[in-house]
């Protein structure tokens, strides 16, 4: 493997929903999901934000303490603990901070975070809230109305091509807790190489992607083993 990898211990992550949903939270898309029981269009769009900013402001706001109450599941833990063996590059599609109070050091977050808010206009300064809620009249260093900073409908993607890069230079490449429905994002798995060790761990994927080992399984399951197995053989060889 040392010949075909620049790095053969580098392992990217690409988590979604279902990994988070093991802690409690509740997904967007899934059964139940928070977009079954909400129109996105209200909550989730620059668009929304302007007609009613209190409705939205108020759902994020709650959607902040419910991240901050979770605990990271053994799922979170195992990837965090998988760094003192390998390079570990996260790539998740949660808009909560669970993979870093796990402890892993390298989180790209596409779709945003929770934890921060930003200014509503182009531009506007980013601030840290960890779990404090936002309240219309909260500005910016800039002076524009916070918001949350996360990826609303018609918004773009944050950090693409950052994670295809990681992805192209992966030696393992793990898939968790996502149905690989949203795209771009659902379209990485296929930028890594083919001699990488690929794995899928998820319970609603019909039709895994090729040449991905499928685990059926919970992440909080499946991956505590699955990391086990990928430090001892590292550490075998």
């Amino acid at each position: 493997m040392s010949s075909t990898f620049a790095n053969p211990l580098k392992v990217v992550v690409l988590s979604g929903a279902g990994i988070s949903a093991e802690s409690g939270l509740s997904t967007f898309r899934g059964a139940g999901g928070l977009w079954r029981q909400h129109r996105f269009e209200d909550l989730a769009s620059p668009g929304g934000f302007a007609r009613d900013p209190q409705l939205v402001l108020d759902f994020y706001n709650q959607r902040r303490r419910d991240a901050w109450a979770a605990e990271p599941n053994a799922a979170h833990r195992a990837l965090a603990r998988l760094e003192s063996t390998h390079e570990v590059v996260v790539i998740t599609q949660n808009v909560d901070a669970l993979h870093e109070r796990a402890g892993s050091t390298r989180v790209l977050h596409v779709h945003g975070e929770l934890a921060y808010a930003r200014g509503q206009r182009e531009g506007g300064h980013r601030v840290r809230l960890d779990d404090r809620p936002i309240a219309l009249g909260d500005l910016c260093p800039r002076g524009s109305q916070l918001r949350p900073d996360v990826v609303w409908f018609g918004e773009n993607v944050r950090f693409l091509d950052e994670a295809r890069d990681h992805l192209r230079g992966a030696a393992k490449v793990l898939v968790v807790g996502t149905s690989l429905s949203v795209w771009p994002v659902a379209g990485l798995v296929h930028e890594a190489p083919d001699a990488a060790e690929k794995v899928l761990v998820a319970l609603e994927v019909d039709s895994p992607p090729p040449r991905f080992e499928f685990l059926r399984d919970l992440a909080s399951e499946a991956v505590p083993g699955l990391v086990d197995r990928w430090q001892a053989e590292a550490r075998s060889s």
